[in-house]
């Protein structure tokens, strides 16, 4: 199972190098459309690779993708530790209540009978 983990990593990094280097061109890429730079007075562009242009977007994705789940099982994660908040509770009071069940009686039986 290992292997094959490490000929699909293999793969896909080849991938990515094959990719990358047929996208070998600069492209500009500008941060303001030239109607709003020529407002501002500033123009900033840069020359990169296309491929820097093209993995850039799947990495934000990927990251704006994480934070949206992340946001959206917040509500899942409280609902589990509200869970486990009562569970421990509950566990607290049933230690309590066989404590008191078991007072005056002999320690040995006590704790035999807590085990089953």
């Amino acid at each position: 199972m290992r292997y094959i983990r490490y000929a699909s990593i293999a793969i896909f990094a080849l991938a990515l190098i094959l990719v990358a280097m047929a996208n070998r061109g600069t492209v500009t890429v500008r941060v303001l459309p030239a109607e709003l730079a020529d407002m501002a007075a500033i123009t900033p562009a840069y020359d990169v690779p296309l491929f820097v242009v093209m993995f850039g977007g799947v990495l934000a994705g990927l990251i704006l993708g994480l934070i949206w789940e992340w946001i959206r099982e917040a509500g899942e994660r409280a609902a589990a530790a509200r869970r486990k908040r009562e569970i421990e509770k509950l566990r607290a009071e049933v230690r309590r209540l066989k404590q008191e069940r078991h007072e005056g009686k002999d320690e040995v039986l006590a704790l035999l009978d807590e085990a089953s």
